[in-house]
């Protein structure tokens, strides 16, 4: 009899070291799934017409405030830009108000750094709608965006979409010399 308690004690002794540590590694996975970011973007349609563009938003949750950082690095400006335009989808129509939106020299962060706005380059911003309801953002620095090693971002500080899913801001400059603007690429971003 005694024997049997023994085995028995240790039996459980066995079973609590390999069902404990099983139950806590396996805890984490239970906790959200949601939150579950990918890092990898998804196009439909990928032709060579397209150029994907750099982004940063602060917050990607449904009506939430956000500020939304739309990168123009040195590999996407050819030329010296006078006029940058920017298509803007309707969900964000209604929460973009021209004082909520700045042109500045920005540091893209990365993992020892954050984004950050170095310095305000000064321009004109003018906010359009046309016949068939398309919203453009119309940017005119005073001095034309140079061809330098610099980054340079169009910051919008508004508030996030009702609706979730994927929004696309396309965005077409007006090189020095020139009077027609050509496509830059274009920003997919995400809400949740």
């Amino acid at each position: 009899m005694f024997k049997k308690s023994k085995r028995l004690i240790l039996n459980f002794k066995i079973l609590r070291f390999f069902l404990i540590p099983t139950f806590l590694v396996s805890l984490p996975f239970f906790n959200n799934f949601q939150n579950a970011n990918a890092g990898l973007e998804f196009q439909w349609d990928q032709d060579s017409g397209y150029r994907r563009l750099k982004w940063f938003q602060k917050e990607n949750k449904r009506k939430f405030r956000n500020t939304i950082y739309l990168f123009l690095r040195p590999s996407d400006r050819n030329t010296e830009l006078l006029k940058i335009n920017v298509s803007i989808p309707e969900k964000f129509v209604s929460s973009l108000k021209k004082e909520k939106i700045s042109l500045c020299k920005v540091r893209i962060g990365g993992f020892e750094n954050r984004t950050k706005c170095l310095e305000d380059i000064p321009a004109d911003i003018e906010i359009n709608t046309d016949e068939s309801s398309l919203t453009s953002l119309d940017i005119y620095p005073f001095s034309p965006l140079p061809t330098n090693k610099e980054s340079y971002a169009i910051v919008l500080k508004v508030f996030n979409p009702n609706k979730s899913g994927l929004i696309q801001f396309h965005s077409f400059g007006q090189p020095k010399g020139e009077s027609l603007s050509s496509y830059l690429g274009s920003w997919t971003i995400v809400i949740d």
